[in-house]
C-alpha cells in the first residue's frame, strides 16, 4: 500500500478525532461563559460542580474555576476507571477547559441581573454546551461526568442523570441561600435537561407512523407512487380476533405526513393510524450516517 492510499484511510478518523476535541473545548468554554454570565451572578446553582462552586463562593468566598478543579480531579479519576482510557483523554481536555476558561471570563460583567433570565438563558447556555460536548463522546468532568456513567449502565437519556444527579445539589442550595433562589436553580436545571437532549436528539423533523388497515395493498401502493416513501410490514396478531394483521410502518417528513394521512383517510376512513415523532432517522432518503 503506498503512502498516499494510508493517509487517504487513516484521514477520516483523525479529522473525527479532531471534530471531536473541537466540539469539547468549544461546548466547555460555552458552559463557562454562561456560567459566569448568567447563574454565578445570581447565585442559581443549578445542580453540578458549577452548582456546588456557587454555594461555595456564596458561603466562603471561594474562587469558582478553582473549586471546580479540586472538584474534577476524583471525578475524572472514576471517568477513567469506568468509562475507559480514551474517554479519559476527551474528559481531560473538557475537565481543564471548563475551569480555565472559567477563571479567564470571571471578571466579565453579568449579563443580566434578573434571576429568571439569568436561571432561564443560562440553563440553555449550559445545555447547550453540555450537549455539544457529548456530542464529542466527553465530559467537562464534575457530575455530568458521574452523568455519562450512570448512562451507560442504566440507560437513562443523558437529560434524565444530569436531573437526577444535580437535583440534590440544588436542594443543598435551598438551605444556603434561599428557597426562590433554589427555585430559579430548579428552572435552570429544567432548561439545561431539555436543551441537552434537544442537541443530542435535534428538533422532530420526522414522523413514524403506524397503519393498520383491511387495505394494505392499496395503501402501501398508494404511499409508494404519491409519498415516495418506503413501507414496512410489521407482523401483528389482533388481541380480539386472533388473526394476523400485519401493520404498515412509514417514516415520514412532517411536510409529507398530511398528505400521507389525508391518503390514508381516502383509501380507508376506517384505517387504525397511531403517529409518534422520530428522531435521527438515519439511511436512504433521510440523514445520512
Amino acid at each position: 500500500m503506498s503512502t498516499n492510499q494510508r493517509l487517504h484511510k487513516e484521514l477520516p478518523p483523525l479529522l473525527e478525532q479532531g471534530r471531536d476535541y473541537l466540539y469539547i473545548i468549544i461546548g466547555a468554554a460555552i458552559i463557562a461563559i454562561g456560567f459566569n454570565v448568567f447563574l454565578l451572578p445570581n447565585q442559581v446553582a443549578s445542580g453540578g460542580v458549577s452548582g456546588i462552586s456557587t454555594i461555595l463562593k456564596g458561603v466562603l468566598g471561594w474562587e469558582p474555576g478553582l473549586v471546580q478543579y479540586a472538584f474534577n480531579i476524583p471525578l475524572f479519576i472514576a471517568g477513567l476507571f469506568f468509562l475507559g482510557a480514551k474517554f479519559g483523554i476527551k474528559s481531560f481536555v473538557g475537565t481543564l477547559t471548563l475551569p480555565a476558561v472559567v477563571l479567564f471570563t470571571s471578571s466579565w460583567e453579568p449579563w443580566t441581573t434578573n434571576p429568571l433570565l439569568g436561571a432561564l438563558f443560562g440553563g440553555i447556555t449550559i445545555g447547550i454546551g453540555l450537549g455539544i460536548v457529548f456530542r464529542g463522546g466527553a465530559s467537562t468532568g464534575g457530575t455530568d461526568l458521574a452523568a455519562q456513567i450512570i448512562t451507560k449502565y442504566t440507560g437513562f437519556s443523558l437529560g434524565k442523570s444530569v436531573l437526577l444527579i444535580d437535583g440534590l445539589i440544588v436542594l443543598s442550595a435551598a438551605f444556603v441561600f434561599d428557597i426562590e433562589k433554589a427555585l430559579y436553580a430548579l428552572i435552570a436545571l429544567f432548561v439545561t435537561t431539555k436543551t441537552i437532549d434537544i442537541i443530542q436528539l435535534g428538533f422532530s423533523q420526522s414522523k413514524m407512523i403506524y397503519i393498520i388497515t383491511n387495505k394494505q395493498e392499496e395503501i402501501r401502493n398508494a404511499i409508494y407512487k404519491e409519498i415516495d416513501r418506503g413501507v414496512t410490514k410489521l407482523p401483528a396478531i389482533g388481541g380480539y380476533t386472533d388473526e394476523e394483521r400485519p401493520i404498515l410502518m412509514v417514516v415520514a417528513y412532517q411536510t409529507e405526513f398530511t398528505k400521507l394521512k389525508q391518503l390514508v383517510k381516502t383509501l380507508d376512513p376506517t384505517a387504525f393510524v397511531i403517529v409518534s415523532d422520530a428522531y435521527e432517522v438515519l439511511g436512504e432518503g433521510f440523514k445520512k450516517y
